[in-house]
């Protein structure tokens, strides 16, 4: 079955496009569904699985379906996250959940989101510790009638050291989660932060999984790194890096690449360098955009190799050495930076040298 993008668009109620939109190619308006769009999950509020009753749907996917509900053996809320019969019929679909809730089980921090095991269930889904917070994305949402979009400073890098101490502990285990944006911290009262949604998460000594007929490319077009925009798998510093994007972005109130499409997004981050955050609030320090600039480098050896570094230079900003003329400049799009320039000068040098060699020698 085949579907315009417009057609896509308007049926809402069943996809979600920021995992869509991740996936489009840029010369297609139209592509392929793998997945029989119209099954929807028959649970409905009051219904009960296993020992939990279900009290609300909350949100739900092309693959899943989320459900608030009442655990009876205790009468506590949880998250319950059940997929689609589709997903179901789908190896590699059903893989990557199961791997969904064993990352979940492992990890056990107060800033990540917590997966409940131990008990038999009737079917294949996953019980999720409810949290009462409020998105990240909301909180920008709500920063945009008086602030621009943008959050006060210190509360940016309050929030972003909880981010980073979270995926300190998750990177140390093995896990990468490589799809950090908004819409997947959750902030509770005091700014404290849990990450949620492991839906793309990778374990390092785990075996790839790729999808059918879908692009490997994996992550949201605003936050991905320019090393998985490529086709690599990430690692931590692909994290880093989209961190870096939701600092830049609680600090501006715009993430620092913007385009047409999200293909053309994906492709700015991969050419250019972020903008000068300054430039767009003076509050920002020489230091905290320096540290920006090292969350955001585009060569992952080049950026913070550890959360806890970047971590370090937040609250140490005074020990933040800052180059006199800015990080760097910005390279225009189309031109080749300088060690390109004096390669290429090189190189063509090359053959002028040898032969001006072979008439020296000629010569005696």
């Amino acid at each position: 079955m085949f579907l315009s993008l417009s057609q896509l668009r308007a049926r809402t109620d069943i996809f979600s496009f920021a995992f869509l939109d991740a996936f489009l190619m840029p010369t297609h308006e139209t592509i392929r569904i793998v997945m029989p769009y119209a099954l929807m999950h028959p649970l409905e509020p009051g219904n009960l699985l296993d020992h939990y009753r279900i009290e609300a749907i909350v949100a739900h996917s092309g693959m899943s379906i989320l459900m608030r509900a009442t655990d009876l053996n205790d009468g506590k809320q949880v998250a319950i996250k059940v997929p689609l019969e589709a997903m179901e019929a789908d190896p590699v679909l059903i893989e990557r959940f199961k791997r969904e809730q064993e990352i979940g089980q492992e990890l056990d921090h107060p800033g990540i989101v917590k997966t409940f095991d131990g008990e038999q269930r009737s079917r294949t889904y996953m019980v999720i510790e409810w949290v009462d917070g409020t998105l990240l994305r909301s909180i920008l949402n709500q920063g945009c009638k008086d602030r621009a979009c943008r959050l006060p400073v210190q509360r940016a890098v309050k929030i972003a050291l909880g981010i980073c101490d979270a995926l300190d502990y998750m990177h140390k285990h093995g896990v990468v989660h490589r799809d950090l944006k908004p819409e997947n911290i959750m902030v509770m009262a005091d700014d404290s932060i849990k990450l949620i949604d492991f839906g793309v998460a990778m374990k390092e000594d785990a075996r790839r999984l790729t999808f059918a007929n879908l692009s490997p490319t994996l992550g949201t077009p605003d936050y991905i790194s320019p090393e998985q925009v490529k086709g690599q798998r990430g690692d931590q510093r692909s994290d880093i890096y989209a961190l870096g994007i939701m600092l830049y972005e609680m600090l501006t109130g715009q993430v620092p690449f913007s385009g047409p499409n999200p293909f053309a997004v994906m492709n700015e981050r991969v050419l250019n360098d972020v903008k000068p955050a300054r430039k767009l609030n003076p509050a920002i320090s020489p230091e905290l955009q320096e540290i920006l600039f090292r969350a955001l480098e585009r060569e992952p050896r080049n950026r913070y190799a550890t959360a806890s570094e970047m971590a370090w230079d937040l609250e140490h900003p005074d020990q933040v050495g800052v180059e006199e003329a800015g990080r760097r400049p910005l390279r225009v799009k189309g031109f080749p930076n300088a060690r390109k320039l004096m390669l290429y000068a090189g190189l063509a040098l090359v053959p002028i040298l040898i032969f001006a060699l072979m008439i020296l020698v000629a010569r005696h």
